[in-house]
């Protein structure tokens, strides 16, 4: 039988720009030991962690957690790209929802370098290299372009082209996150910008995306402590955050076939995702009034109420400009300021979203807060592929 998972706690440090941070260990121990104590919980009583990153040699985690103890519990170091914090969550979950343990840590972190995201292993092929295929076939003018560029601004002049989509709707995109951003102190970019401002900054894709509408590389760190019901109430600890469901997927072969760059971002990812977490936990996407999404780009924010289905199929450009992705609309996206301006260390990434969403379900979000909240949706993407989705719920 299955066990309740709750939330326990939650740790998050202050994301910064390449060279302004401390190393990977030391971002990495200090949001544990921050989620530790906002559960109460003594590590002595963690059973398992799971750590995430991206750029780091093997068992960085345990570098990371052997400066908060060393206890001998079993360490496991994930790599799920972009969506490696969640992943690690989603292990965390998983073991103490099958009751393998009580109390479970996931942690994730990264210690990024400046410039685009780039290949460390020029020796061997690279991996999603069925995706690089499409893209190229589809997009050969973008092949010396940044992998992710290519991908991703690809995949927003798709749109553009199929449904009419307008730059200043990715700029508007960028230009509400900065405004959520502005509320969050532990957010890397605090300015709040316009869309006129988003778009007249420099162009790094012509006609489709400036630098603005890119998330910045970031360093940092997040965890969570999660724990069975018998644990917290065996402890004391807090029960007030559930998850009430969560799906991890890869990719199918609709993503590679009829060829799309939509598709190949991982939108099929994310709906199937969010549809086995919505009919696990018998809810609909109408009963969500707050989520934090992957937004590595504002043209995947944009795909991305399309795949959680916020809105029909090409139709995101209304659904920004009816301002439904904001407070006051359908839906909060990114009250955090989200990856375009709270920062994207990619190990801490899902980590991150789940002390946003956390607070928010507690009440304790502060000037981000949105009210009267039952559900709080995540969705974490890595390309390669892993997509994410966590629904969130008030115990």
């Amino acid at each position: 039988m299955s066990q309740k998972v709750f939330v326990a706690g939650v740790g998050m440090i202050p994301f910064a720009k390449p060279g302004q941070s401390g190393t990977y260990i030391e971002m990495g121990a200090q949001a544990i030991r921050q989620a530790l104590q906002d559960a109460g919980v003594d590590y002595r009583k963690v059973q398992q962690a799971y750590a995430g990153y991206v750029y780091g040699d093997s068992t960085s985690g345990q570098s990371a957690l052997y400066e908060v103890g060393l206890t001998g519990i079993p360490v496991i170091n994930v790599n799920n790209n972009c969506g490696s914090g969640s992943t690690a969550l989603y292990l965390a979950r998983q073991a103490v929802e099958s009751g393998a343990v009580d109390c479970a840590l996931a942690f994730g972190f990264e210690q990024m370098q400046p410039g685009a995201l780039k290949s460390h292993w020029l020796d061997r092929p690279i991996t999603y290299g069925k995706g690089h295929e499409v893209a190229d076939a589809i997009f050969p003018e973008g092949r010396d372009m940044p992998d992710a560029l290519k991908f991703f601004g690809g995949a927003g002049r798709e749109h553009m082209e199929k449904y009419g989509t307008r730059m200043e709707t990715f700029a508007a995109i960028r230009a509400k996150a900065s405004r959520h951003a502005a509320n969050n102190p532990l957010s890397v970019f605090k300015k709040v910008v316009t869309t006129e401002e988003v778009m007249a900054d420099q162009v790094i894709f012509p006609g489709v995306m400036t630098r603005l509408m890119a998330c910045p590389p970031t360093c940092g760190g997040a965890a969570a402590i999660v724990v069975s019901e018998r644990f917290a109430k065996q402890h004391g600890l807090r029960t007030d955050v559930c998850i009430l469901a969560q799906a991890l997927v890869t990719d199918q072969p609709e993503a590679f076939e009829p060829p799309s760059l939509i598709s190949i971002v991982g939108v099929g990812m994310t709906r199937q995702a969010a549809t086995e977490v919505y009919e696990k936990a018998g809810v609909g996407p109408e009963d969500i009034r707050v989520c934090e999404l992957h937004d590595c780009f504002a043209h995947n924010e944009l795909l991305t109420y399309e795949g959680l289905g916020f809105c029909p199929e090409g139709g995101a450009e209304r659904f920004v400009m009816d301002g439904d992705n904001t407070y006051g609309g359908q839906v909060v996206i990114n009250p955090s300021g989200g990856l375009l301006s709270k920062g994207h260390p990619l190990g801490a990434t899902g980590l991150a979203q789940c002390y946003e969403l956390t607070h928010q379900l507690r009440g304790t979000a502060d000037k981000r807060q949105v009210a009267n909240l039952q559900h709080a949706l995540q969705h974490n993407l890595g390309l390669g592929g892993a997509g994410i989705v966590t629904l969130f719920g008030r115990a």
